[in-house]
């Protein structure tokens, strides 16, 4: 091979990993009215607690921020364990502010918090109960039963609860063991702006993605701007269009990265395939040096977006998942260095970058699992189907 093939990867480990069930809520116990306003105080509490942490020179450690914060929020009847969350929940906003050197949070959304101690959640009844204060709350899922059904065997740890566009909603955040199993081969994706490229060892697939419908949508909202770039924002009626293109621009992009997530991931399970995707470190930062219409472009790329969807479902079905170095994947064949296709070169690095990192290559470790005794006896192991994809690049 002409070109060095990278073997910088990772994986993503097994153990403990987080599902999310949201759902929109309508309050049938309690008042709604009663209920914002708690959700108010919860804002306003946080965003005392964050700009009273933003003027130290230095971020303290929990402890101390439970002797600054904890009295002084249960005299204002927020619960010990919301109080908690507040000043939790506040320390890691700051500290992670100040490490990407940002500005100083503005707490806009009116949601909240809550631990087991705040929050009840049964499933069987499609029913959710929180606390904020001094009140009790029950909120009915308005979700089918088959989604709510996929989370009754799992454990919960957390409630949200947001209120959003004269919505309420509630995400139930659960505990689920990830046990990948062992791979008999692997599926690498090239993401591009109008296509998503994979490729198995032996058979390269195209998907058409709708990132392009989703900047035209933006486009024409920009142009309603533009057009009109000082009576939009006093004009509802410009306004609530300009709302709705912009809107519709990110649902298009959302749904396309689940379905398409949901397409691969089962693919991927059914032949007991690895995925393998690229790192996306630095890929914000490598639009510094891209022309101004190449950025916008990149906006609606929700490239980071699939990317969590695929590893999402990947978690959800018990899919390993491979994270490979992006640097030089589309640019040469790496059998004869021959430059064509971006995609089908990108995929297929992508491919023999996450093969080598299994196998290993000169002077690397191997990556395979130790074989135990009862396979040395029988002379072979049941998990065999490595070597179909190996001999693949020698075809």
């Amino acid at each position: 091979m002409r070109e060095h093939i990278h073997c910088v990867a990772r994986w993503i480990p097994e153990g403990v990993c987080h599902r999310a069930l949201k759902a929109e809520v309508e309050v049938v116990d309690g008042k709604l009215n009663e209920l914002l306003w708690d959700l108010a105080l919860y804002r306003h509490a946080m965003q005392r607690t964050v700009d009273a942490l933003w003027d130290l020179d230095k971020v303290p450690k929990k402890s101390r921020a439970h002797q600054m914060f904890y009295n002084i929020l249960r005299s204002h009847g927020f619960r010990a364990h919301v109080a908690r969350n507040i000043y939790s929940h506040a320390l890691t906003l700051v500290e992670s502010t100040r490490k990407n050197k940002g500005s100083k949070p503005v707490i806009k959304k009116l949601s909240a918090r809550l631990d087991y101690q705040d929050a009840r959640v049964e499933l069987g009844k499609g029913v959710v109960r929180v606390i904020i204060r001094d009140k009790w709350y029950t909120l009915k899922l308005k979700h089918g039963g088959d989604y709510i059904w996929r989370f009754k065997e799992l454990r919960w740890k957390e409630v949200h609860v947001k209120y959003e566009n004269r919505k309420l909603y509630v995400s139930v955040v659960f505990e689920s063991d990830y046990k990948p199993y062992i791979p008999r081969g692997i599926i690498a994706l090239d993401v591009n702006l109008r296509a998503i490229t994979t490729y198995n060892g032996s058979e390269v697939r195209r998907f058409k993605t709708r990132f392009a419908d989703a900047l035209t949508k933006r486009k024409r909202a920009e142009e309603l701007q533009g057009k009109y770039p000082k009576r939009w924002r006093r004009n509802e009626k410009i306004l609530n269009r300009i709302r709705s293109l912009h809107g519709r621009a990110r649902n298009i992009a959302a749904d396309y990265c689940w379905k398409i997530a949901k397409l691969v991931v089962l693919d991927a399970r059914r032949k007991q395939h690895t995925i393998a995707v690229e790192d996306l470190e630095g890929l914000r930062e490598s639009f510094n040096n891209k022309s101004d219409r190449v950025t916008w472009k990149l906006t609606m790329f929700a490239y980071r977006r699939l990317q969590h969807s695929i590893i999402s479902k990947a978690l959800e079905c018990g899919v390993p998942v491979i994270v490979v170095d992006p640097r030089d994947t589309s640019r040469t064949c790496p059998r004869c260095g021959f430059a064509r296709d971006r995609d089908s070169i990108g995929a297929v690095n992508i491919w023999l970058r996450a093969l080598y990192a299994y196998v290993g290559v000169p002077e690397s470790l191997p990556r395979a699992p130790a074989v135990k005794d009862e396979a040395r006896q029988s002379g072979g192991t049941n998990n065999e189907g490595m070597k179909k994809a190996i001999t693949a690049i020698h075809r």
